[in-house]
């Protein structure tokens, strides 16, 4: 038989074990798709999409679960352009991703005329080049096996990130003209993991041990699971209490030293998170990327672009701070995601699952050799475990506030879906309705949450990967679903019902955008412009769409639009039973905007 240039690309993909490819059709690599299907037989099975977007961000959700990469396919120039949002947010997610395209042909003279034309583009990466960690057009079957090698080592290297191989549609068109022999990914890996300096490591051991008011901020250490039960750990170890980002789940909601959702709360019972940073005198952050973020107080006219006082430190003075993770490695000359610069005491550059278990056990040996470094320990955790409880207490008390409300209340619609699926194996993919589910719910895993939603036009996409990666192992997946995110792309609700993804969908339905209507309507009452017209160009209404319909004409399991939070349960209950048969399911609730 004879071989083309793309079934050499087949091969390199099957090499790998890329276990599913993400793609809407495109001609420009219509050799590889044809060599996909019957060179490979499908064994990579194709996942169509309707948009390059929601292939990229299908890859996305599932590297966050398995940390492994999917391959996405997109067509040329106009594909390459369409996937570029999700694209962008798989880059400040630092998740693995092998984006595959194709252009050309690359020498004119074979190029039809006017489409080849307008689809080409010189060089083609260009428009990803500032959020991608490396990108290549090979130009022959060796250099193909190479870069392929190169990508995968890239992608998967720490701290990851989305890599572009643009393939000449002329090489997968054309015979293979040499025998080229396929890489052995054991030798071709991303290697080992950086370890920190030993030195460093007993520093901040000495820190934490002698510490009065230590804290500890987590950003994406829980993208390794074990660094999820180091943390917790090393917390107990020395009495710190933490705050989870939530960029993955790094700590347990339930442990009593977790204090994340204090920070808009002035608890009656005690301090609230800005306290505690207040009087801290050493903060650890583990895999922090926003560090700026989390140790400053903003003016609140920042937003309406008239500040009347500087952005001031929360911290005090005194305070040291000490970091581990990866902090500048592959910083972007482009984006400014990673926010002012904090000067550090203590900077380890190294992987958080690494280190952590070796600082555990060092700030362990310290605080067992020094009996007051015992008491102060105890007595901390004990202090910090009952805020914990407090705030608990206190956000089941708020919880119960409009509990019959029309529309309904958010945090009715959290216990509603706790209610329903705390006795099964569950997860939660990104919306965390206003972060009642986190106050509300047990997450007691790592595997429970996959992480903090990112940007609108993104949580469906992400949602179906995270379903995907866990398709037939029981889990119960879960995703709070914002209505202006699916008004995005409601076409990808087709994609679970055409690849038999189970999957929970709970509409977030507030009808609007709320972001950005809670922008101007507090913008409205600053200027003393009409509040009632802050719903102008936000509100998804006149008509309301109805999803469940929507839902329904693409094969799923739905009920709605539900205005009574009474009628939730028995809808969810019904939609749980879908999903267990294998079916998507859809419950079309109309909540609040808060």
């Amino acid at each position: 038989m004879t071989r083309y240039g793309s079934d050499l690309i087949v091969d390199l993909i099957h090499r790998y074990e890329i276990s599913y490819v993400s793609l809407n059709p495109g001609s420009t690599f219509r050799g590889l798709h044809d060599s996909l299907v019957n060179y490979g037989g499908n064994r990579s099975p194709m996942i169509l999409c309707p948009h390059e977007k929601i292939a990229v961000l299908i890859a996305h959700g599932y590297a966050k679960v398995t940390g492994r990469p999917m391959a996405a396919i997109v067509h040329d120039t106009v594909g390459l352009l369409h996937c570029t949002m999700g694209l962008y947010y798989t880059y400040l997610d630092r998740v693995p991703l092998i984006l595959l395209g194709a252009g050309g042909p690359l020498d004119p003279g074979r190029r039809r005329p006017y489409m080849d034309w307008i689809h080409s583009s010189t060089p083609q990466s260009l428009p990803i080049r500032e959020f991608t960690k490396w990108d290549r057009t090979p130009v022959n079957a060796q250099d193909v096996v190479d870069s392929f090698a190169r990508a995968y080592r890239v992608a998967t290297q720490e701290p990851c990130g989305p890599v572009y191989i643009c393939f000449d549609q002329a090489f997968q068109l054309d015979p293979l003209q040499e025998d080229v022999q396929l890489p052995n990914p054991a030798r071709l890996g991303p290697g080992t993991l950086a370890h920190p300096d030993p030195a460093a490591l007993d520093e901040l051991a000495d820190l934490l041990a002698k510490a009065e008011n230590p804290i500890i901020i987590a950003g994406y250490s829980g993208r390794n699971h074990s660094a999820f039960f180091d943390l917790v750990k090393l917390a107990e170890a020395c009495g710190a209490p933490v705050v989870d980002l939530n960029h993955r789940l790094n700590f347990p909601t339930g442990h009593p030293l977790n204090v994340s959702f204090h920070v808009t709360h002035t608890l009656r019972y005690g301090q609230s998170q800005k306290d505690l940073l207040g009087q801290a005198d050493l903060i650890l952050a583990v895999d922090v990327k926003e560090l700026w973020n989390s140790v400053v107080q903003a003016d609140p006219k920042l937003q309406y672009g008239t500040p009347t006082e500087k952005i001031k430190y929360i911290i005090p003075p005194h305070c040291k701070i000490a970091e581990i993770g990866y902090r500048d490695i592959n910083i972007s000359r482009w984006s400014d995601e990673f926010q002012q610069i904090v000067p550090v005491d203590l900077q380890i550059i190294a992987d958080s699952s690494v280190a952590l278990p070796l600082l555990a056990e060092r700030v362990q040996h310290r605080v067992s050799a020094d009996t007051s470094a015992q008491v102060r320990v105890r007595a901390r955790a004990e202090r910090i475990g009952a805020l914990h409880r407090a705030a608990r207490a206190q956000w089941r008390e708020e919880a119960r506030m409009d509990w019959d409300a029309t529309p309904i209340a958010t945090a009715r619609l959290a216990s509603e879906i706790w209610e329903v699926i705390r006795n099964e194996d569950w997860v939660l993919t990104a919306n965390t309705l206003a972060n009642w589910a986190f106050k509300l719910w047990d997450f007691d895993r790592p595997e429970r949450h996959p992480g903090i939603s990112l940007g609108t036009g993104t949580q469906i996409g992400i949602s179906l990967g995270v379903a995907l990666a866990y398709k037939g192992t029981g889990k119960v997946v879960v995703d709070v679903q914002p209505d202006g995110d699916l008004m995005f792309d409601p076409g990808a609700l087709w994609v679970a019902t055409h690849e038999r993804i189970p999957l929970l969908v709970v509409m977030f339905n507030n009808r609007a955008y709320y972001q950005d209507y809670d922008h101007q309507i507090a913008l409205a009452k600053f200027r003393g412009t009409p509040v009632e017209n802050a719903h102008i160009g936000q509100a998804i209404d006149d008509p309301p769409p109805d999803f469940a319909n929507l839902a329904r004409s693409f094969g799923w399991h739905a009920e709605g639009p539900i205005e009574h939070p009474s009628q939730v349960g028995g809808a969810l209950r019904r939609a749980l039973e879908a999903v267990k048969h294998g079916q998507p399911a859809l419950v079309d609730t109309v909540t609040r905007y808060r």
